[in-house]
């Protein structure tokens, strides 16, 4: 009977977190009890234990919020896992939406590295393995991690603005690539994310629409990355 009560507890508690949202960083204890279909008696006696331990804030309005150790939990929940668990599926997804090959390159020095790629289906693509190193200056993931990285120089300000990189038969004149920074939690540039094909399906209106898969898997992946 006990054990009964404490999971009912813990989910009620569970019910008052889960209330909050990008809308809703601060709620009142009124539309809290509305929210949660809970007594604001409950809402009261749960919210000690919560704030004891972190999870909620209450501020000298009477507004609640979330507190910093649900913060802390999310960076200890990304940093369990590996930047492959997180990349490769992204890879993936972005490969089927552009049928193109998609990869994540990193820096190494004055080269970048080819850390995880996905080629599409198709008989004609652009082929490359991964652990492969090419230069940074040639190239759109090349541009990008130039671009974004901590000791940028000021050199590539149009990429910085454009918030994207595009090469076309820069260093292969048969092949094109448009590329994306991505961050870690903390803003750090955690690599760049590209998408290379044949030039010739890199025309305006093509690179368009992989540029905007391209930012749909950025925004996904910003974040995530462990530092």
């Amino acid at each position: 009977m006990s054990e009964a009560r404490g999971v009912e507890a813990v989910e009620r508690a569970l019910l008052i977190l889960e209330s909050f949202g990008p809308e809703t960083q601060e709620m009142s204890l009124a539309a809290l009890s509305r929210q949660t279909g809970l007594y604001k008696s409950t809402i009261l006696r749960l919210a000690v234990s919560l704030e004891r331990f972190g999870l909620l804030v209450r501020d000298d309005n009477g507004q609640f919020r979330l507190g910093p150790a649900t913060w802390r939990l999310g960076a200890n929940y990304r940093n369990a896992f590996s930047i492959a668990d997180i990349v490769r599926p992204e890879l993936e997804t972005l490969s089927q939406n552009t049928h193109e090959t998609a990869s994540f390159y990193v820096r190494d020095g004055d080269s970048r590295v080819c850390l995880f790629r996905r080629e599409p289906v198709r008989a004609i693509r652009h082929s490359i393995v991964e652990g492969a190193t090419l230069p940074l200056e040639r190239g759109a993931s090349g541009k990008v991690l130039l671009a974004f990285s901590a000791d940028y120089d000021g050199n590539d300000n149009e990429v910085r603005q454009a918030g994207y990189a595009v090469s076309l038969g820069e260093r292969d004149p048969e092949v094109a690539a448009i590329a994306v920074p991505v961050f870690t939690d903390s803003g750090r540039l955690a690599g760049a994310l590209a998408v290379s094909g044949l030039i010739n399906r890199f025309e305006n209106e093509d690179r368009s629409e992989l540029l905007r898969h391209l930012i749909a898997s950025q925004q996904r992946l910003n974040g995530t990355a462990p530092d």
